[in-house]
Formats: structure tokens, sequence, C-alpha cells
């Protein structure tokens, strides 16, 4: 299979990052990012080139929603799929996410296939 989409992955976790890269790396191009403001400068040097982001709600440097309302500022149209570990959300995750999409962690990698899916052809 041809790779023709390309994916940043933003997430603190490295086993995290190293999972998933490994896991979409076999359908999509993977650019990865450790922290918000890593993920937001990889962001604005390649967004023509991204099509999707998946990141973590959770990050030590950037409110995860700020990270996802700086993106969807500069590209409404790229799809966001945040991802949470917490179980109960913060209030700002709540009602302030703006992400096309929510992962739950953990999750399984058929319900990020599907998500992507959504989103990527």
């Amino acid at each position: 299979m041809a790779k023709k989409h390309r994916i940043l992955i933003i997430d603190d976790n490295m086993d995290t990052v190293v999972g998933l890269k490994t896991y979409l790396g076999k359908k999509y191009h993977v650019l990865t990012a450790y922290n918000g403001r890593d993920g937001i400068q990889k962001f604005d040097k390649n967004e023509n080139r991204i099509h999707l982001v998946l990141t973590d709600l959770v990050l030590p440097d950037v409110i995860g929603s700020y990270l996802v309302s700086m993106i969807k500022k500069k590209a409404p149209e790229k799809p966001v799929i945040a991802m949470t570990g917490w179980e109960h959300h913060p209030e700002d995750l709540e009602t302030n996410p703006k992400a096309d999409s929510l992962l739950e962690k953990p999750f399984e990698m058929d319900q990020l296939d599907r998500a992507i899916e959504k989103f990527l052809p």
C-alpha cells in the first residue's frame, strides 16, 4: 500500500508515541512531537503536508484544548483526533476541546483505525 497521508502525533509519553508511530507507520507517513510546543512548531513547519493530527489532551507544557484550538485556528479543515486518559474529563476538556474526534485511553487499535478512516480515505 502506498503511503499518501501524513499524520502528526503529539504525546508526552514516549511509549505511546513509539507504539503509535510503529503501528500507523505501516499505512501513513508519521511525524512525532513529545510536547505541545514542539507539536505546534512541527505543525507550522509541515502544515501543507499534514493531513491529520493525533494529540493527547493532557500535556505538561500546553493545555490540550489550547493546542487543538491553535491547530484548528490555523487550519480549520485539518482533522484533529484528541486522546485522553482522564476517566472524568476536566471541565475545560469537556466544554472546549474543539477536536473532530475523541479517543479515551486506553483504546484498541481498531478504534483508532475507524477514527482515522472517517477523515482519511
